[in-house]
């Protein structure tokens, strides 16, 4: 039985912590992010990435990357993803406020995981939360991430194995299956497109310039259709 929702994950920022000044080097927030989409709605996805391509007068199969975009571009495309049938979520990272940042620096993509296992967690209770039975499907959801090409997707899928196995880990594991985590680039999926755009809109949102200003717009025109976890929108920060 196929799964009931599809999940797209992308990230914005890196994940260095050679912090320079004048908002220079490292990037001072790691973001990742999920939209979330019930199975038999993903063509609404497909249709609304083509939309925008006409609006922003594109060619038919040209990606759209989101820091590729004008301002006066990027508005409108955030706009009908806040007016879309689809959730979206967010894990933000200062990565100066860590405690021990020495954590995530002995292991590459250590603090990519952490942000997955935070973000897979709120996916699983939306996924919960929202499964009745008798909807299509199986209540699980297929976990798409734009792929990143040194990363280990199978290391990743053993990470969360591992994650199953601890009392105090929160992902409801009835919602998720870590043999369900994949991985595809960037242009071939217009899920990921829009994953690209809530999670570039919400770093832009904390992320600041050289001049010392965040642009929140992006995200307040897609505050409508964030995940609120029992009505309170969070976003979990890894801080140890």
């Amino acid at each position: 039985m196929p799964s009931s929702f599809r999940v797209y994950i992308d990230e914005s920022g890196d994940e260095g912590f050679k912090f320079l000044p004048g908002e220079q080097g490292s990037s001072r927030w790691f973001v990742l992010s999920a939209v979330v989409t019930r199975r038999e709605r993903d063509l609404q996805l497909v249709r609304l990435a083509k939309e925008v391509r006409v609006l922003l007068k594109k060619g038919p199969k040209q990606a759209l990357h989101f820091r590729h975009l004008k301002h006066e571009q990027r508005v409108p495309f955030v706009r009908r993803i806040g007016e879309s049938p689809l959730r979206h979520i967010h894990v933000l990272v200062h990565k100066p406020s860590i405690v021990d940042p020495e954590n995530f620096q002995q292991e590459k993509f250590s603090l990519y995981r952490y942000a997955s296992r935070l973000l897979i967690e709120r996916v699983s209770w939306l996924c919960r939360d929202y499964y009745r039975p008798g909807d299509t499907g199986n209540g699980l959801a297929e976990l798409i991430f734009s792929n990143r090409s040194a990363m280990s997707y199978e290391d990743l899928r053993d990470y969360l194995r591992r994650l199953r196995s601890l009392s105090e880990v929160r992902i409801h594991w009835g919602s998720v299956e870590p043999d369900a985590v994949g991985a595809v680039a960037h242009d071939q999926l217009a899920g990921l497109q829009i994953a690209d755009a809530v999670a570039t809109g919400a770093f832009y949102a904390v992320h600041r310039s050289v001049y010392g200003e965040t642009e929140d717009g992006y995200l307040r025109l897609l505050a409508r259709n964030i995940y609120r976890n029992r009505g309170i929108a969070e976003s979990p920060m890894a801080t140890d």
